[in-house]
């Protein structure tokens, strides 16, 4: 690399140096604004930049091969060059620093009692150091022991007591002001170390107790984070305790990075999308905001209220808990008799301790020794000042004697934790656990004989449990035993398992009613489970339904051929008869429109989630356009098709519409139009056309429902508008487009995020296609502040009336006319 204007390499600057003597008083002028000093490797830069729309400017590192504009480090944070004059040097008494075009000094690493002859180097690991330039080349300054805002691979976070140092990420105040803000990030190690947020002196969130490989309270860790964590403790220096990150893929840039508004973002930089991807985020729900149900209160998000009180413990203030004022806690329902002049018959009437799985434990835990989880509790038991204790694997006994704050509940991951309660409360949960196993010996008595009855009876009448049209043979064999299907009937697909309808029956109890978790067009889906324990979603086709053999087929051979994260998952299907059954994973939590449009569900969708949500379902959509071995057009994207798991992340499923396209073809068109009105693109639903841009136009709905927390087709011909569509362009025209905000949405912080999101909605319903982004670019605006957003033209449907779903159902093989374009059929849904 040669010395420009824009680009001025370490080597040169080395050589530069090395013969000037710097003992004469003089300053070493290392770059000057726009000139970039790039790390050897050429992975970062340092140089001045001006943040989001901010004139001002400051020295950063910069990583130089993304085009984004990705700060990491920032040195005068609180004193901005003015204009485009700054110059960075090495100043006379060897420090770096910052002067204006006046010669005033914005900024210096204020180091003392340095040698004068040093050099500055950018290294590849994005940490810019200061160094003597004699035979020891010691290290005097460097911006790794200043950090900003970004955590990079090798970047400590920590204290070092005998140094006077505290290593921590300080937010920016915006994202145009990286002055330091509210929020800041360190690593606790006051006695169990573990990483606390804080707003100014407030906790905010915190990660749980380090267990030797991950932090115990964010349960994403066990999947993403085991190879890549470590603590590091000093022995010659005690007290000394820093936590570092190295990436396992050094060849793909990645980050954590403390927003404005505290949360701890994990990024990663997606060189195919060209664009970055959070990996993982926190504080992600409400849940995980410090304290929010209070002292002695536990937070489960599936829940609704999310708040409840530990067993034993009731709300302080009813009153304030049933309006949602959750912070005051719980207080113990009955004393504890250790510590008390109990009564001999009292005496024999001991505390004891109740289990509570998957828990993310309370802050301020004691650590003391103890071999296994008896023993740590026999040290709880012989002080009454301890209420709860825990004994999770690579940490050890934990004891608690303060107020339990912070507690959450986990659906996956957690630890065990045990709650130290009177006795009533032990003897009342005995109790209730005799009257269950009683009742359920009876349940299980009774069904068995009436069962015996009932298979004796049908045994003797010469019938079969489970009637089929045509002559079929069963196989009676185990569950997990799979035959491969008649290539000529899946589309040559011998890989998928195929299940006999008698193993289906078994898994879901004859396809009761209570396995049913909805219906749809096609017909219905139950829950089963397998006899290992695999839980299942089966969807089975009614034979009178509109998808037939060839939808069928299509959707089996579209799904099994797919595999992203954020698309739903084929187990398997099943051919037998008239019967067509296709088998998926089972997602717990059903489908998005069943907590969308629900007035109590929808206050368990905070921004966070809802944010991620879109997220993901434009990742799954673009995987599908550009990235899968396919190119899918899906052409029935709603909410109800959005399935999510039990951490609330989205699969997009339902491929019985979709159509594969070949590597050259940019939109086809079918006589036989099949969807669900209010989703479907004007050119698609009048003229049968359809493209990628189709499937924007249903992301686009999809993105107003989710930001409104309305149906599209909730608007009603007595309203200004008839459709979500129609009202949203009204409120966009009145310069009044928050009104369009989900009411439940608190978040005031998130507000910008959720107007753009309206913004990119009304780009994506706009009338012709051509006007649509694609959803790579869509992507890309939906997560850069800074990327410009067109101004959206009138939507389609804006003005027209239309059809919730139970109003329309349309099949017809004749001609038919829909705003004066002809074609064959219309299948609404």
């Amino acid at each position: 690399m040669g010395i420009g204007r824009n680009s001025v390499t370490f080597v040169p600057l080395v050589i530069v140096l090395y013969f000037i003597t710097l003992h004469s008083c003089t300053s070493i002028e290392i770059i000057r604004d726009p000139e970039t000093l790039i790390s050897s490797g050429g992975v970062f830069k340092l140089g001045f930049f001006s943040p989001g729309n901010s004139s001002n400017r400051y020295i950063g590192i910069l990583y130089n091969k993304i085009p984004q504009q990705t700060v990491v480090w920032v040195a005068n944070r609180a004193n901005p060059v003015s204009d485009s004059s700054g110059v960075l040097m090495i100043d006379n008494d060897g420090n770096l620093a910052i002067v204006d075009g006046k010669r005033r000094n914005m900024w210096t690493s204020n180091v003392t009692g340095i040698a004068y002859n040093t050099t500055v180097e950018l290294l590849d690991s994005g940490n810019l150091v200061l160094q003597e330039m004699n035979s020891s080349g010691r290290i005097v300054w460097e911006s790794f022991k200043y950090p900003s805002h970004t955590l990079l691979p090798t970047m400590k976070i920590g204290v070092n007591p005998k140094l006077g140092e505290k290593l921590k990420l300080t937010s920016w105040k915006s994202n145009s002001d990286p002055s330091i803000g509210d929020f800041s990030l360190e690593l606790d190690s006051v006695s169990i170390p573990q990483v606390i947020t804080w707003n100014g002196s407030k906790r905010h969130w915190r990660t749980g107790p380090w267990n030797n490989q991950i932090f115990i309270g964010v349960p994403d860790m066990y999947s993403v984070y085991l190879d890549g964590f470590s603590l590091i403790r000093d022995v010659e220096q005690k007290g000394s305790i820093y936590i570092t990150y190295n990436y396992v893929d050094t060849s793909s840039s990645e980050s954590f990075v403390l927003d404005p508004e505290g949360t701890l973002i994990d990024e990663l930089w997606d060189e195919v999308e060209k664009e970055w991807v959070q990996r993982w985020l926190g504080p992600r729900k409400e849940c995980d905001i410090y304290g929010t149900c209070g002292p002695f209160g536990v937070c489960n998000i599936l829940n609704s209220p999310i708040c409840s009180c530990l067993k034993g413990f009731e709300p302080k203030s009813i009153k304030e808990w049933n309006m949602g004022i959750w912070s005051g806690g719980c207080a113990r329902r009955t004393e504890l008799q250790c510590g008390r002049n109990n009564t001999n018959n009292e005496k024999e009437k001991e505390d004891g301790f109740l289990k509570l799985q998957k828990m993310k434990v309370p802050d301020f835990a004691n650590w003391v020794s103890a071999s296994d989880i008896k023993d740590c509790q026999e040290e709880c038991v012989k002080n009454c000042s301890c209420i709860a204790h825990s004994f999770p694997s690579g940490i050890g006994c934990m004891l608690w004697s303060e107020d339990l704050l912070d507690i959450q509940k986990f659906s996956k991951a957690g630890v065990d934790l045990y709650i130290r309660v009177a006795h009533t409360e032990i003897d009342k949960r005995k109790d209730a656990r005799l009257i269950i196993i009683i009742t359920v010996l009876l349940g299980v008595f009774s069904i068995s004989f009436f069962g015996c009855l009932l298979w004796r009876w049908m045994t003797q009448k010469g019938e079969k449990k489970i009637k089929y049209n045509g002559s079929l043979h069963i196989d009676r064999v185990d569950v997990t035993s799979i035959a491969y299907p008649d290539p000529h009937k899946l589309g040559e697909n011998p890989d998928l398992p195929i299940f006999s309808i008698e193993k289906l029956a078994i898994a879901t109890h004859n396809f009761n009613a209570a396995n049913k978790l909805g219906e749809g067009g096609f017909g219905s889906v139950y829950k089963g489970k397998f006899p290992d324990g695999q839980e299942i979603a089966v969807k089975r086709l009614s034979k009178s339904s509109g998808q037939g053999s060839k939808e069928f087929k299509n959707e089996v051979v579209v799904i099994s051929k797919l595999q992203h994260r954020n698309l739903v998952r084929l187990v398997g299907c099943c051919i037998e008869g008239e019967e067509k059954m296709l088998i998926y994973e089972y997602m717990p939590n059903k489908s998005l429109d069943t907590f969308l449009f629900d007035p109590t569900k929808r206050a368990l969708l905070d921004w966070t989630t809802r944010f991620q949500i879109i997220k993901g379902i434009c990742r799954g959509i673009l995987y599908l356009h550009r990235d899968s071995r396919l190119r899918v057009i899906h052409r029935d994207l709603k909410a109800s098709n959005i399935l999510l798991d039990e951490e609330l992340n989205p699969k997009i499923s339902d491929f019985g519409m979709a159509r594969i396209f070949g590597g050259n073809e940019l939109q086809s068109n079918t006589t036989r139009v099949v969807g669900t009105y209010g989703y479907m693109s004007p050119e698609y639903a009048m003229q049968g056309i359809f493209s990628e841009k189709s499937d924007v136009f249903s992301l686009g709905v999809l993105l107003l429902e989710i930001v409104s927390g309305k149906r599209n087709s909730s608007f009603y011909r007595q309203e200004q508008s008839s459709t979500l569509l129609g009202h949203a362009w009204r409120l966009w025209n009145e310069n009044n487009v928050q009104a369009l905000i989900d009411p439940g949405l608190s978040e005031s912080f998130f507000q910008e995020e959720m107007l753009r999101c309206i913004h990119l909605g009304l780009l994506c319903v706009q009338e012709f296609a051509k006007d649509r982004p694609t959803v790579l670019i869509l992507l890309s605006m939906l997560t850069s502040e800074t990327s410009h957003i067109p101004t959206p033209k009138q939507p389609a449907f804006a003005g027209k009336q239309t059809y919730s779903d139970s109003e329309i159902s349309v099949r017809s093989q004749g001609e038919c006319s829909i705003n004066n374009a002809s074609i064959t059929a219309i299948q609404g849904r």
